[in-house]
């Protein structure tokens, strides 16, 4: 008698222990592997310029120096949590975070550009993309003798996006996941320096030099995120790049469900 109660007991607890452990493997579910997503877009920037000339009157002079930042528009992730394909209302969550800050700069290295004009010509700079296409108009920036000069313009350049997105744990109360990546330019951007004898810039003894501000390739990585949460019961998950003004950059991706590897 003894004997078949301990064989009972051993039974259930046996019993209990699978079904504990059915319910401990699903609370603690591997989360999905490592997902890369890139986006190709168009990035807003800011180009401000100085520039220092010397030697105006000297032949083959004069001689100018540039430098400057080059601004960058701000860009977001939201992340979009759902318990079904559909993305029907009912247990959808949302968390967004900044992959690029408003303010982010690029500092413009000094470049020496030696002119072909002399006699105190006027200078005008013009922003042009690595195949010399004009990234803007020729900005008029002074005189040579006005020793130091700057400029402004805003350009519009080619980047990439690039998303590591990997989800830390998935259980019934919630979903959390790391966000990492970068932000590369896609052409350089080159100043094309316009000495002209002229306010008009006609082509009467002008000369064009150029100079590299910032080579193509360059990378920005995404401020160190917090873990971003979401809905649990293993929801799908999809990522959509946002810029400054919240509209959205491509078309969202699905990234996958939290508890998958791929």
């Amino acid at each position: 008698m003894t004997f078949g109660v301990k064989s009972i007991m051993t039974k259930r607890h046996l019993a209990a222990s699978v079904l504990a452990l059915v319910l401990v493997g699903y609370s603690v579910a591997p989360a999905f592997a490592t997902q890369t997503v890139t986006t190709n877009t168009q990035e807003q920037v800011t180009i401000q310029i100085a520039a220092t000339a010397t030697d105006c009157t000297n032949n083959p002079g004069p001689y100018i120096t540039l430098s400057g930042v080059i601004g960058l528009s701000a860009v977001s992730a939201q992340f979009t949590f759902q318990n079904n394909v559909k993305g029907t209302h009912t247990y959808t969550s949302t968390s967004t975070t900044t992959a690029v800050p408003q303010g982010t700069t690029i500092t413009i290295p000094k470049q020496p550009v030696l002119g072909g004009v002399g006699g105190n010509p006027y200078i005008f700079i013009q922003f042009v993309d690595s195949n010399g296409n004009p990234l803007t108009a020729p900005i008029f920036i002074g005189r040579c003798v006005q020793g130091d000069m700057s400029g402004f313009a805003t350009a519009s350049i080619p980047v990439t996006l690039t998303a590591n997105v990997s989800a830390l744990e998935c259980d019934n109360t919630g979903s959390d996941i790391d966000f990492t990546g970068t932000l590369t330019t896609d052409t350089a951007v080159n100043a094309k320096v316009i000495f002209t004898n002229n306010a008009d810039g006609t082509h009467t003894n002008t000369q064009t030099m150029s100079a590299q501000l910032l080579p193509a390739g360059v990378s920005i990585e995404f401020p160190k995120q917090p873990s971003l949460g979401g809905v649990g019961g293993n929801p799908y998950i999809y990522l959509q790049f946002l810029d400054a003004n919240g509209n959205p950059i491509g078309s969202s991706d699905f990234l996958g469900r939290c508890v998958q590897n791929f």
